[in-house]
């Protein structure tokens, strides 16, 4: 008995420490908000009255992700750092999109006449707006249970990226200022994301809309704001009204996967003469023959393959990755024209880490080849890159990471 006594004793004075440890960042926290936040907040037009409102009992919530406490050094986390690659198939497990497709299906009828409202106004397809609001909150249904002014202040504070977060902690307090939420309403997930269309406090600001005419931009609660206010945000980054997002293709043998990416377009007509073409064995759109698309291959040449238009990467803008806009654009297909899954099929990958990945792109940049930066995810420079350098040493271009890959890299 008397051994579990010093045990016991350290488990005391560890919670005393802990409890004293969060004592300090909380004052630290409440001076940082006086001192520092405060003024750029009425700088901003936030009123003391609605400052003070906001930060009513908020304490900075230390389980957060990505935070640094006062005297930590930053550092890429180890988890992170340690993440295993994944298979681009893995994102379309047919739970997931099947899900968005009927659930999609169901609202072009529940809110028909606002998705005309919304086609009209804006000119993005009714297919894509629900696929988004599908994919981004379950049509409205999942839980965003934080605080957003706690989530996006404690980050402010904390988290690797404090710029852009006290810029988004700004925008929180402007969208209170405006009488646009209340602080109970204004709910986000752990990254701060608001609403039903997962919007950041900025985007909400600059694309939020309010189309049900009450005078409120109400993102969380109103459904003809939140169907309008994605078609706003994908209208102001450049979507281009009358185009689809892209089309799934087979290519020949001969055309090199190196030609992926956004700045080697080609028009439908030149893809058609190199032999690419629709999988369903139709012409490109007639609209599309003078018009650019671009080659896309997100596993390389084991996988699907794409000619996708500038649309794709408005998508893109919503979230940054290829496999998300892949995602809306089918999902989109699936609920205005009850299109199925891509006839083309996943391959597997090989099991690694994204610190294997970003080591093979860094031994790629020594060699010369713009890669796009060396963060372990294959976006299209790295994916042509690595076909490039496969071509040049007399392996048959592939286009994407693999174990054999990383080895004969280095």
């Amino acid at each position: 008995m008397k051994k579990l006594v010093p045990t016991f004793i350290a488990l005391i004075l560890l919670s005393f420490s802990s409890a004293a440890h969060a004592q300090s960042v909380d004052a630290q926290f409440r001076t940082w908000l006086d001192q520092s936040l405060w003024p750029d907040a009425k700088a901003a037009g936030v009123s003391r009255a609605t400052f003070d409102a906001a930060f009513k009992g908020v304490t900075p919530n230390l389980k957060l992700p990505d935070l640094v406490l006062p005297g930590q050094k930053t550092e890429m986390p180890k988890d992170q750092h340690q993440a295993e690659f994944g298979a681009p198939g893995a994102y379309f497990a047919e739970k997931t999109i099947g899900s968005v497709q009927t659930g999609g299906r169901a609202r072009l009828s529940e809110q028909a006449r606002t998705l005309r409202a919304v086609e009209q106004r804006f000119g993005v397809p009714s297919g894509i707006v629900l696929a988004i609001w599908g994919r981004e909150s379950g049509f409205g249904r999942a839980k965003i249970p934080y605080d957003a002014i706690e989530v996006l202040s404690t980050k402010a504070f904390l988290s690797t990226r404090k710029d852009l977060f006290r810029k988004e902690t700004l925008a929180a307090l402007q969208v209170l200022q405006k009488g646009w939420a209340t602080k109970s309403d204004m709910k986000s997930s752990w990254a701060g994301a608001l609403g039903q269309p997962q919007f950041l406090p900025s985007s909400l600001i600059e694309h939020a809309v309010d189309m049900d005419g009450d005078g409120r931009r109400d993102i969380w609660n109103s459904v003809p704001d939140t169907l309008g206010s994605i078609a706003n945000y994908l209208v102001h980054h450049g979507w281009q009204k009358g185009r689809d997002w892209g089309f799934e293709v087979t290519l020949p043998p001969s055309l090199s996967c190196s030609l992926e990416g956004p700045d080697r377009g080609k028009t439908g007509a030149e893809w058609a003469k190199l032999g690419v073409k629709r999988v369903n064995g139709s012409a490109f759109p007639a609209g599309e023959t003078a018009k650019t698309g671009f080659l896309l291959l997100p596993a390389g040449t084991d996988g699907p393959a794409f000619i996708v238009t500038p649309n794709f990467y408005v998508l893109k803008d919503y979230n940054t990755s290829d496999l998300y806009a892949l995602f809306v654009g089918n999902a989109a297909d699936r609920i205005t024209s009850g299109g199925s899954a891509f006839k083309g099929s996943w391959g597997s990958v090989d099991k690694l880490y994204r610190s294997d990945v970003a080591a093979m792109q860094r031994s790629l940049e020594k060699k010369g080849y713009d890669v796009g930066g060396s963060d372990g995810l294959p976006g299209y420079k790295t994916r042509r890159s690595i076909g490039e350098w496969q071509a040049k040493n007399g392996l048959t271009p592939t286009c994407f990471p693999s174990a054999s890959l990383i080895k004969a890299v280095r």
